[in-house]
């Protein structure tokens, strides 16, 4: 018996591991076209919930059939076809050409295609083996080894950042993945044989006088707190990797946290205390209202990250304790209880990821999200006295004016708002700290862009651009006094158009297809050069393999700063594709400035990896001329134009980090070049 249940318990341990790993391992493979941002692995999440729930449907069909030798048959064939899928060299494959059209569909069709068939298979095993072993050896439903396979999530996802991206190529991690799948199918083939060929329910699974049904209320509370648990993760991961510290590696850190406070509600019941939990709920629910209330109100990058997860892990162990203290004591509403917690995680995440941004023009995900909580704090307390009821109906009104008042914040000072896959943008107009008319285009809360309105000053070059920062050191003395072609990925508010001579022609690459409006009609700098200007819309990468050699004498790659970091526009594939477009002589301008990722080193190593040299440029902010501290990276083959002047004094040679190899497309890793701490 022991052996048995130890035979079960790995079982659903190696599904959830594999399940997990490959998470971050195809989010990571839709990068390259669809821009790096957040938003991918915010879609990748309802992807996978959506995918869960399939699971769940098919282990509660399956559980609700005769498990006789057709369903055996069946259930072989289904684990064959995805060794088959395996076996073909099409899993994990995804063809991502166009993707950034149609970002969202185009995450759905790739992971259909390449991991939904084995994913489903994975999802449905907790649920499916914990009635069979059930079905064995009866007595209770082994709730705990649905604990078990949140440890064997919680694993993967340390494992990924840690040991596995940073060691493994993609290929290599394809490869042994695949191998792990293989033994998942045929240790699950081996324990389907060893289930009864049950044709009806068993006594332990009909209800017994004292078992009794859960009532609707309970059902819908299985469907609810899920739901508002899901919404949690999606909101606060999209807040942490779009407004605070947008780098791929924290996407992992709000999942991380949504899996512990599973495995405390399901595995350890009765640590719980919903007493405590409700006041620290209060106290996280009305802090972080306030914080997201004050728009310009900055706080430390780290207390920010902490105090976001810290209500994160409130809010979802609250409600997923809740819904393990409302679980069904009839084995037959099991698979049930499981796809209803399935269904609202789907619609939690399904709401976050890709309703509010076709909803809402600007971004209300937290608020909203607090306000669900609220209301079903409201409902899980009531029967806990006036004291409870009357806390939470105050706090849902409170959060219900929290919402009005962000909305009113939103539209103070701003003269457009729009929302889309790539993020929130607003156009705010106000003064500098001199009176001077100023006007702001933000990402979030992430400035991408500024621009002085004042007689003289409309075609100065602000934030990271001044004319003593890297690029425009770059552009100063590239060219000497002839036209300059140049090519620059990423346009914000057209800011590097500012530079723009007659003659010259400088050519944008931008994947946010609401940018470029933005840039022609509320700022002037495309419109005020002299240069001729052209912008291609989609993915860089993309679209300069797809064109001629431009022969640029600059090309700008300004992707990296206050976003999430495109790694694709980052590897030794990328960096032979600029060379290409390179006139003989010409520069990669490469911004750089980050707080917590020291990028200069890796742009280092892949400079020398193509036989090409490269200097650091740091440059200190001065307000009063609205100019941003930067960091540019700068390579160029030329053997004179470091020596220059002009160029030399702010030049600085680039310290390596021990270890650090040059990145691919099959290989990379943030974890060597991450400074927590900052820099």
């Amino acid at each position: 018996m022991p052996s048995t249940r130890s035979l079960y318990g790995f079982a659903i341990f190696l599904s959830a591991f594999l399940l997990f790993l490959v998470e971050p391992m195809s989010a990571k493979q839709l990068l390259p076209a669809l821009g790096g941002s957040s938003a991918v692995w915010l879609t990748c999440l309802v992807f996978f919930q959506l995918t869960l729930l399939l699971g769940y449907v098919y282990a509660h069909w399956l559980t609700r059939h005769p498990f006789n030798r057709s369903q055996r048959l069946l259930y072989f064939a289904v684990l064959g076809l995805a060794i088959a899928l395996l076996a073909s060299q099409r899993l994990l494959h995804p063809d991502l050409s166009q993707g950034s059209e149609h970002p969202v569909t185009t995450i759905f069709f790739a992971l259909t295609l390449t991991i939904g068939l084995p994913f489903l298979l994975l999802g449905s095993t907790s649920p499916l083996l914990q009635i069979w072993l059930f079905r064995k050896q009866g007595g209770q439903v082994p709730y705990r080894l649905f604990a078990l396979s949140n440890v064997g999530s919680l694993l993967a996802l340390i494992a990924y950042p840690t040991l596995v991206e940073p060691h493994l190529t993609l290929k290599l991690q394809r490869l042994l993945w695949a191998i792990g799948f293989i033994v998942y199918a045929v240790l699950c083939a081996i324990l389907s044989r060893q289930v009864p060929a049950i044709t009806q329910a068993t006594p332990q699974e009909s209800a017994a006088p004292t078992a009794l049904p859960a009532s609707s209320a309970a059902k819908w509370l299985w469907f609810l707190l899920p739901m508002a648990a899901a919404m949690q993760l999606s909101a606060v991961t999209s807040h942490i990797t779009s407004n605070i510290a947008a780098i791929p590696l924290l996407w992992i850190l709000p999942l991380a946290v949504y899996l512990i406070t599973f495995i405390l509600a399901f595995e350890f019941p009765r640590l719980y205390r919903r007493s405590i939990v409700v006041r620290l709920m209060v106290v996280m629910l009305a802090s972080l209202g306030y914080a997201i209330s004050k728009m310009d109100t900055s706080i430390p990058i780290g207390l920010a990250i902490l105090f976001f997860l810290f209500e994160c892990f409130i809010a979802c162990l609250f409600c997923h304790a809740e819904t393990y203290a409302l679980r069904p004591r009839r084995p037959s509403e099991t698979t049930l209880f499981y796809l209803l917690v399935a269904a609202g995680g789907v619609t939690g995440t399904f709401f976050i990821g890709i309703a509010s941004p076709l909803i809402f023009a600007a971004n209300y995900d937290l608020s909203i999200t607090f306000l669900v909580t609220a209301v079903l704090a409201l409902v899980v307390t009531w029967p806990d006295g006036w004291g409870q009821r009357l806390l939470w109906a105050t706090g849902s009104v409170l959060v219900v004016f929290l919402n009005f008042a962000l909305h009113a914040a939103y539209k103070q000072q701003a003269l457009l708002e729009t929302r889309n896959f790539y993020g929130s943008l607003r156009v705010k107009e106000s003064v500098t700290h001199e009176g001077q008319p100023l006007r702001s285009l933000l990402n979030g809360t992430i400035q991408h862009g500024n621009q002085i309105f004042s007689p003289g000053l409309t075609r100065t070059p602000t934030t990271y651009y001044a004319k003593d920062s890297g690029i425009g050191l770059a552009l100063a003395n590239c060219c000497a006094n002839r036209p300059r072609n140049i090519g620059v990925v990423g346009l914000g508010a057209g800011t590097i158009a500012a530079y723009g001579n007659a003659g010259d022609r400088i050519r944008f690459y931008e994947i946010n297809p609401h940018v470029e409006p933005i840039a022609r009609h509320l700022f002037t700098y495309l419109r005020d050069s002299p240069a001729a200007i052209t912008v291609t819309e989609g993915d860089a990468r993309t679209s300069l393999a797809q064109e001629a050699p431009q022969h640029f004498d600059v090309l700008v790659l300004d992707a990296f700063s206050g976003d999430a970091i495109p790694l694709h526009l980052l590897t030794t594939e990328a960096l032979r594709l600029y060379q290409k477009h390179l006139a003989p002589g010409g520069i990669l301008a490469f911004h750089v400035s980050n707080q917590y990722l020291n990028l200069a080193p890796e742009v280092a190593q892949l400079a020398n990896s193509i036989h090409m040299q490269s200097m650091i440029f740091d440059t200190a902010s001065a307000d009063a001329r609205g100019e941003f501290r930067s960091t540019w990276v700068l390579v160029t083959a030329s053997p004179t134009f470091f020596t220059q002047p002009g160029v030399a004094l702010i030049a600085a040679p680039i310290t390596a980090v021990p270890n650090l190899r040059a990145w691919t497309d099959d290989y990379s890793s943030l974890l060597p070049i991450f400074e927590p701490t900052g820099h």
